[in-house]
């Protein structure tokens, strides 16, 4: 399931750009202009957009690995990110509801790393779900929804910079769940380990 939410998104994005007439522009229209009610068939931004939203929730569902706080923001981003699209932008102008949605959506999926990870052994848990490396995920998240917050008052890039952020984000669940699963190994063979003596005692 992590891995659908980067192929929704930017195959979302990718059909929904070509079907838009010339004068779009995706280095500087943003993401949700595709799904906005003056778009040329909107509805496959919107699936896309609705299957994303389902991912982070379903992922969320799954991960107990990660701690509960971060679990929790993965599915506010996932929320936020349906809710998003009952929300679209109209054909002239902005939204200011659908522009608070985005914004919640953008920093709960850009704080739930830190927000997931754990104390516990260093060797019983996955790196990804570590302080450090959860930490800088944080970081460059905020990094790149900053950006993007500039890029959309500037009106410069804006598409790109929207891209670049919400890419991060889809990719950054698939990354801690594929760390997960490469823990569980690492784990068994410890435990084999720890137990591989009293079996030879009970022999």
């Amino acid at each position: 399931m992590s891995a659908c939410a980067p192929v929704l998104l930017v195959g979302g994005w990718t059909v929904a750009a070509q079907l838009q007439p010339s004068s779009y522009d995706p280095l500087q229209d943003t993401i949700s202009s595709l799904a906005g009610l003056g778009a040329h068939d909107r509805w496959v931004m919107t699936t896309a957009s609705v299957g994303l939203g389902l991912c982070y929730v379903l992922v969320a569902y799954g991960l107990r690995a990660a701690a509960s706080p971060g679990r929790l923001m993965l599915v506010a981003g996932g929320t936020a990110t349906l809710l998003v699209t009952g929300l679209p932008l109209p054909r002239v102008g902005s939204s200011a509801s659908h522009g608070s949605v985005a914004a919640v959506g953008f920093v709960a999926m850009a704080v739930w790393p830190l927000g997931s990870s754990r104390r516990a052994a260093f060797g019983t848990r996955p790196w990804a779900l570590r302080r450090q490396p959860a930490a800088a995920a944080t970081v460059g998240l905020l990094l790149l929804v900053g950006c993007f917050a500039l890029a959309l008052s500037s009106h410069e890039f804006a598409g790109l910079a929207e891209r670049a952020a919400a890419g991060a984000e889809a990719l950054w669940p698939l990354v801690v769940v594929l760390s997960a699963r490469a823990t569980v190994p690492e784990e068994a063979a410890t435990a084999d380990a720890a137990v591989g003596p009293l079996r030879k005692m009970c022999r």
